[in-house]
């Protein structure tokens, strides 16, 4: 574990961020039929962030619309909103909150709970370096990106079908992809 004086963030500044969703991409990743990849995003989600003066005593809370999921197929994505997937209808989102920060191996992770389908479990997103600046309006912002995999069983995400031969039409394990623009809404 890493003390934070031995973390240099460039323009780094503590405050409340909030997620500039128009500029942000919540996206995933799947191996589709044993062959390819399938890629998809949600178009609809909010979050803060509070960046302490401690960067390891940060924390973040994001909330994502299960509706809002989109693989360019409109078929496929009312089947993922299906009770087969994310069973939208009961439930609506999915979360994220982080319980902890931290630096390993020249490694930055946020520790947190993600709830999908009702069923919360925890993760780590591992972090590039944050990037901080001017926006053209002379506000602040902030950028930052990390990825995750998790196992979508683990959710009660479990349904699949057999390919014909042998396999299954979609892997268990899914790269969370996220970029993400915030603006600082009040500065420490």
């Amino acid at each position: 574990m890493t003390s934070s004086a031995e973390l240099q963030i460039p323009g780094y500044v503590a405050g409340t961020w909030t997620i500039d969703t128009v500029h942000s991409h919540v996206g995933f990743v799947i191996k589709h039929m044993m062959v390819s990849k399938v890629r998809g995003r949600f178009t609809s989600f909010s979050g803060e962030i509070q960046l302490a003066d401690d960067p390891f005593a940060s924390a973040v809370s994001v909330t994502i619309e299960a509706t809002s999921i989109d693989t360019d197929n409109s078929m496929r994505d009312d089947h993922i909103r299906s009770a087969d997937f994310f069973h939208a209808e009961e439930h609506p989102t999915l979360t994220f909150t982080s319980t902890g920060v931290r630096q390993e191996d020249g490694e930055v992770y946020v520790d947190g709970d993600l709830t999908i389908r009702g069923t919360t479990r925890p993760v780590t997103l591992t972090l590039e370096q944050p990037a901080f600046g001017p926006g053209p309006d002379g506000s602040t912002k902030a950028g930052f990106s990390a990825t995750t995999e998790i196992n979508r069983t683990d959710f009660g995400v479990s349904y699949n079908g057999p390919i014909p031969g042998g396999g299954m039409a979609l892997a268990d394990k899914v790269q969370i992809v996220l970029d993400v623009e915030a603006d600082l809404s009040n500065k420490e």
